[in-house]
């Protein structure tokens, strides 16, 4: 798989650390192979220099010309739709998650755990039936207990047989 997250103007960053960390950022220069010129203009990120080893490359990049101003930026960023787009993202999603387990307070986290529990409970049931009801080769199991079943419904059926000849 070919390395396709390159440092270029119009690829989108995530902010890893400093006073931006967690915010898009859009690459408008490459001042030297350790910093880069960003701007983030709705995302609340006037333009500055930042380095590379804070910023996180994302898949996404939007088309406008080299050092282009603000406005320019703003325009391309709404037109690709990028919020909505990074917002149902997997990096976005876990981020989000993220953020609402740290607002737990300890009532929360019990009850997290509580449901957990009970949740694992159940699938260990529902695996265990499966596994019992199941042969290592794939193939269904018969049970004492399904045959004690089968022969009351047949002894019920054929009882009726029975009085009906006579």
């Amino acid at each position: 798989m070919p390395f396709e997250r390159f440092v270029q103007t119009g690829r989108i960053a995530k902010a890893s650390a400093g006073p931006l960390k967690g915010r898009l950022v859009a690459i408008v220069d490459v001042i030297d192979q350790n910093r880069v010129l960003v701007d983030g203009p709705l995302t609340g990120v006037p333009r500055q220099e930042y380095r590379l080893s804070n910023l996180h490359l994302t898949k996404y990049r939007i088309k406008f010309p080299y050092t282009a101003p603000t406005r320019i930026v703003r325009k391309a960023w709404t037109e690709s739709d990028l919020k909505a787009q990074w917002k149902v993202s997997p990096w976005s999603v876990k981020a989000q998650n993220i953020c609402k387990r740290s607002q737990l307070n300890d009532f929360d986290r019990f009850k997290l755990r509580y449901a957990k529990r009970q949740r694992n409970k159940l699938l260990t049931i529902a695996f265990n039936t499966l596994k019992k009801r199941t042969k290592a080769d794939g193939t269904p199991r018969v049970l004492k207990k399904d045959r004690r079943e089968r022969l009351r419904a047949e002894k019920a059926k054929g009882g009726k047989k029975a009085a009906a000849k006579k």
